[in-house]
């Protein structure tokens, strides 16, 4: 018994040697081989069945936030203003008014039978600059009659009714009537130029034959309006742009043949200085080393020149009155010694830059010329125009 335990004891001991020996001997010493033992064998392939563990969860995404919107730099809104679309003319006995067919100013043209004078048509159209005409008596047109103390104000209605868009419900302007006013001083001297139609103020405008208008008016710094105020401070210059409506007519020219300044709405008053004459010779820059001088001409049927404001010595408030002589020729008449608008700055300078010489005469009489040009000229058409009264006041030290 006792024989028996021990060699079991021996044969485990033995197997315990073994396997020390094995687990030392895993460890490959240097310089020597190991076999190396069996493979392990694979383990079985754990398969799970798949299966979520949270809950769906997905909704639609929030909408971006809205943005401010970025603007270019040099963007304005528009700003609302009337629209310069009717002039008019009030002659001694009847009226002339022009309606731009962009009546309301929006780009789009009226139909010339939605616009009447006081129930009167137009009596043409002008298709160059897109105008209708009408012309009335002052009786006429369903014209009213209003007396002050010192005028007769006869008043006409210009109406637009648009027509329907076809058989929609919508409309895309608006019924309109504008009121114009001629103005007429009950008692008064036709040569003083006192007519003044209310749509052209400090100005004062007189209609020749055969619908032709002359007018004279003070226009702003950059010369591309009427200007709103006749009050000028010494120093300033008074810019003046002469014209003549052809309506009909061929091409014209309008030159300036004389200008007188006085201090009533009378060319023949004194005191009076007369600063451009000899047919259109600006003396006033070479009697007293103004700036004064024609711009260049840009269209015939206009001429601007600019005069520096002035006041007569023994005259307190400062008003003149100025009256110009004014010519239209046909476009196609030459550019000469009686058709001329001639400045001087160190030498006389004609303003279309090309006929310099006719200038010549400035310095001596250009008028004894002119009757051997007016035949070969063909006809021509004159008249008196003024502007005023022009308040000239010194600037304040």
């Amino acid at each position: 018994m006792a024989v028996s335990f021990l060699l079991v004891l021996v044969l485990l001991c033995g197997a315990c040697s073994a396997a020390l020996d094995f687990k030392w001997n895993t460890q490959p010493a240097a310089g020597r081989l190991e076999h190396p033992g069996p493979a392990p064998k694979p383990q079985a392939a754990l398969q799970e069945k798949q299966s979520f563990r949270e809950p769906l969860s997905w909704r639609y995404p929030d909408p971006p936030a809205e943005e401010e919107p970025q603007f270019p730099p040099e963007f304005e809104e528009k700003t609302l203003s009337a629209a310069d679309s009717i002039s008019a003319v009030c002659g001694e006995n009847s009226v002339w008014v022009e309606a731009n067919k962009d009546l309301l100013g929006i780009g789009k043209p009226v139909l010339a039978a939605d616009v009447t004078l006081g129930g009167c048509p137009a009596i043409g159209e002008n298709p160059d600059a897109a105008v209708l005409i009408f012309e009335s008596d002052l009786h006429g047109c369903g014209s009213q009659l209003a007396m002050s103390d010192d005028s007769f104000i006869y008043t006409f209605t210009l109406l637009y009714t648009p027509s329907p868009l076809g058989p929609s419900e919508i409309i895309r302007t608006r019924e309109v009537a504008v009121d114009i006013q001629c103005h007429y001083q009950r008692k008064h001297d036709v040569s003083s130029w006192v007519l003044k139609p209310t749509l052209s103020p400090f100005s004062v405008t007189k209609s020749s034959e055969e619908s032709l208008y002359f007018s004279i008016r003070l226009v702003t710094d950059d010369w591309q309006s009427a200007r709103p105020s006749a009050m000028y401070l010494m120093g300033d210059m008074m810019k003046f742009e002469v014209s003549v409506k052809q309506f009909y007519h061929v091409p014209l020219t309008v030159t300036v043949d004389r200008c007188v300044a006085t201090v009533a709405p009378n060319i023949d008053t004194v005191p009076r200085y007369i600063f451009l004459g000899n047919n259109g010779c600006l003396f006033d820059s070479q009697l007293t080393g103004s700036s004064s001088r024609f711009l260049p001409r840009s269209q015939t049927d206009k001429l601007q020149f600019q005069v520096e404001a002035f006041r007569f010595q023994e005259e307190d408030n400062g008003v003149i009155y100025i009256t110009c002589h004014v010519r239209a020729t046909a476009a196609t008449s030459p550019v000469d010694a009686t058709n001329k608008a001639c400045s001087f700055a160190n030498g006389w300078r004609e303003a279309s830059g090309s006929h310099h010489h006719v200038c010549s005469c400035c310095d001596s009489e250009c008028d004894s010329q002119s009757q051997s040009h007016l035949t070969a000229k063909g006809p021509q058409w004159e008249q008196d125009a003024a502007v005023g009264p022009i308040t000239v006041e010194e600037r304040p030290l």
